[in-house]
């Protein structure tokens, strides 16, 4: 089968299974990634057929949404008959994408893994970053803002994993660190402009916040 074909496939696979899921980390996430991370590696000169497949398969064993190891990711790489190297790079990109803890060094170790993990990063940033972090808030159940909690740059992958802060202090724990971690010229760019939206929603949230408390 054609890569292509195989890429189409797998939009396909991926997009039935994240239909409906209401984390923040849906379809269109996904698509979004996918489509960034094509964008990013051609403009810096990566392998187009590892970076949009590992696009796409980048959240079926994502921790957040499964929290058992079931490797699916791997069996539908079996299931279409990829080559043995295609399959392990494809799989170390995967394994490098996730931001682990802000003290947790999670710098790729190839070309593709960092255009993947840009994308993904810079999704995370921005306006739709912001959307997405309430979503998984609420999905997760967490408080918005609780000035009495304070945020905590996380030493390890298993204190990140397990923090229910409230939505605000992710700010704080992530998304304002992204930007100094993404790793391709052309993700630094972007990034830029996220960052700055970022910093400007949460000075007008402190002052609708901090003018409440004088009412």
């Amino acid at each position: 089968m054609k890569k292509d074909d195989l890429i189409q496939q797998t939009a396909e696979y991926i997009r039935e299974i994240f239909k409906i899921e209401g984390s923040g980390h849906d379809w269109w996430h996904i698509h979004r990634v996918w489509q960034l991370s094509t964008w990013i590696a051609q403009q810096e000169g990566a392998n187009l057929f590892i970076v949009e497949m590992a696009a796409l398969l980048h959240d079926l064993d994502d921790w957040k949404l499964n929290p058992q190891e079931e490797a699916k990711a791997c069996k539908w790489m079996e299931q279409i008959g990829l080559n043995a190297d295609e399959h392990k790079e494809i799989q170390q990109v995967i394994d490098q994408v996730s931001f682990k803890g802000a003290e947790v060094d999670t710098t790729p170790d190839s070309l593709e893994a960092q255009v993947v993990q840009d994308a993904d990063r810079l999704d995370a940033m921005g306006a739709i970053g912001i959307a997405r972090t309430f979503a998984y808030g609420g999905h997760k159940n967490r408080l918005i803002y609780d000035p009495e909690v304070q945020p905590v740059l996380h030493d390890s992958f298993d204190a990140y994993q397990k923090s229910t802060a409230p939505t605000i202090n992710h700010f704080y724990e992530k998304l304002l660190l992204l930007k100094d971690r993404i790793n391709t010229p052309s993700g630094q760019e972007l990034a830029q402009q996220r960052h700055l939206f970022m910093e400007s929603y949460l000075e007008q949230f402190f002052q609708e916040w901090h003018k409440q408390e004088q009412v």
